[in-house]
């Protein structure tokens, strides 16, 4: 089992019991909080001989490891670092964006940006320049709390850490949480370098306690309504009398050190194993201790943050690496197939690591002038596009079963039921009804389900990166999703069969979009 930590095995220790036949009862007996194992049901409403057929791994499942990603991946700089083990471990090659890209049909690679993106990408062996390239494109961000510049500040005898707002969070599930600190740090290094680190302390550091009800009588009545910036600021420790959120001497210059209380910075100096005074930057997002877990009757959910969208962005990349495990698995692909993960969704996308950014679409430009090996004519990068697809795989919402009247009547998305894909007339989605049509083909090839969603027209409706990237360049799109609840909280739930029913739904993708593209012609 990948990344538990000895504390988590710990946590997740129970006592043994008859160990199922199935890999997935083996694997998932850790993340329990009752002594019940994973007994994995028969998938709804359809044959499951027909997952057998499309997945050389159908007998397994990836929740465990999904498990496993949710608990490394705290912060998109966690999440991407873990997804870049993964590739490495599974033999892609780490390119750098500063640097000529010598690529080969084959041949599997990926990059990251900002350590919070990245692009992975394997390059059929029949490929040639034009052909089209098939993505899979998610997100590593999820709202949370990040510390300001300036954290350190006290109140009524408190030490108090000063947050900014992430994102379009339910913050009230905030409160009376055990709440840690994670993110990257810049350290000087004793050359007189900078070294990029991340770190994660595990252990409860934060919270941000309720006000009593006897203090809040009509609370219940009137609904919880925290104002944001005075009162959802974590508590870090009592006040001693020597403590002063103020430098003894002022300095011209700004320094870690007077911005952000001692105390926090001696666990991070411990973390790192550096000093203090070596910790030139941070970083740093609020996180949930609580780890990602099976509950249920049945132990049919998933309890976890970050669901959204940690859960698309790891089935996406599993499915790319299983996808060409061998050199045969792309013996007669003539595409290459990408996964994007991007950073700032929650916030619009606007950002260098962001889906704004022409990233993914300068990379198919380097990878094809790559590959050319020759002079690449004008149009080689359009009709490239014009040929490639793209999934936008972003969670989506299910019907809640106490306010199911929020779902328009014939558009109420199950768990267990499939991906979902969305639709939206005034294109906060890029579906349309020919991608639409390709992506349930090759749902309908291997025999899994999919469903259907758009808003009720008296609502607002989300969105996506997929419209930003569908007209970025004109690339043909369809919006899906895991169909989930409590999105947005600091603790969401989704479905264990949706999970591997997307793995296997994006694996299918990539082995099978090529054979039924073709047989659509649509401008002609």
């Amino acid at each position: 089992m990948s990344g538990l930590t000895v504390a988590r095995l710990q946590l997740f220790h129970y006592p043994s019991s008859t160990v199922r036949t199935t890999v997935i009862s083996s694997k998932l007996h850790h993340y329990f909080p009752s002594s019940n194992r994973y007994r994995p049901r028969t998938l709804h409403n359809f044959s499951t001989s027909g997952i057998a057929q499309s997945s050389s791994s159908s007998s397994s499942s990836i929740v465990g490891d999904l498990l496993d990603y949710l608990n490394e991946s705290w912060t998109p700089f966690h999440a991407t670092a873990e997804a870049k083990r993964l590739l490495i471990d599974a033999g892609f090659e780490l390119l750098n964006e500063n640097d000529e890209w010598e690529l080969k049909p084959g041949g599997r690679y990926f990059f990251t940006r900002n350590m919070s993106c990245l692009v992975a990408f394997a390059v059929g062996q029949k490929y040639s320049v034009g052909n089209g390239f098939h993505i899979i494109a998610a997100h590593t961000d999820s709202p949370c709390l990040k510390l300001k510049p300036k954290s350190a500040s006290s109140k009524s005898g408190y030490l108090m850490v000063n947050v900014q707002t992430y994102g379009g969070g339910l913050w009230h599930t905030w409160f009376d949480r055990d709440l840690t600190v994670a993110g990257r740090v810049i350290v000087r290094g004793s050359d007189g370098s900078f070294l990029h680190k991340l770190v994660k302390v595990k252990r409860p550091l934060l919270r941000v306690p309720t006000l009593a009800i006897h203090l809040d009588r009509t609370v219940n009545k009137d609904g919880f309504k925290p104002n944001l910036e005075t009162q959802l600021i974590p508590l870090l420790a009592t006040k001693s009398e020597e403590t002063s959120v103020e430098p003894k001497e002022k300095s011209s210059t700004s320094s870690s050190k007077v911005t952000h209380h001692p105390q926090l910075m001696q666990i991070l100096s411990q973390e790192l194993g550096c000093g203090t005074d070596d910790i030139a930057s941070i970083e740093l997002n609020i996180c949930d201790t609580q780890p990602s877990c099976i509950g249920g009757a049945n132990n049919e959910f998933i309890f976890s943050g970050r669901l959204d969208n940690l859960a698309s962005s790891y089935c996406g990349l599993r499915a790319l690496i299983d996808s060409c495990v061998s050199p045969s698995n792309l013996s007669s692909e003539h595409a290459i197939r990408m996964v994007a993960l991007f950073d700032n969704e929650e916030v619009g996308s606007d950002s260098y690591q962001g889906a704004g950014a022409p990233t993914m679409f300068q990379a198919i430009r380097r990878i094809v002038g790559s590959l050319a090996h020759e002079h690449v004519s004008e149009t080689s990068f359009e009709r490239t596009i014009r040929q490639s697809f793209l999934v936008s795989a972003d969670m989506a919402h299910g019907v809640h079963p106490n306010f199911s009247e929020k779902h328009e009547e014939h558009h109420r998305p199950e768990m267990q039921k499939g991906l979902v894909i969305k639709h939206n007339a005034n294109q906060r989605y890029a579906t349309s009804g020919v991608t639409a049509f390709l992506f349930k083909e090759i749902a309908k090839l291997h025999n899994l389900p999919t469903q259907e969603f758009v808003v009720r027209n008296d609502m607002g409706c989300g969105s996506t990166i997929g419209p930003i990237l569908a007209s970025g360049v004109g690339i043909r799109t369809v919006d899906c999703g895991i169909a989930q609840l409590s999105m947005h909280s600091v603790r969401e739930i989704c479905g264990t069969e949706d999970i591997d029913i997307a793995y296997r739904h994006f694996k299918a993708f990539y082995e099978s979009f090529s054979s039924i593209d073709k047989k659509l012609i649509v401008d002609f």
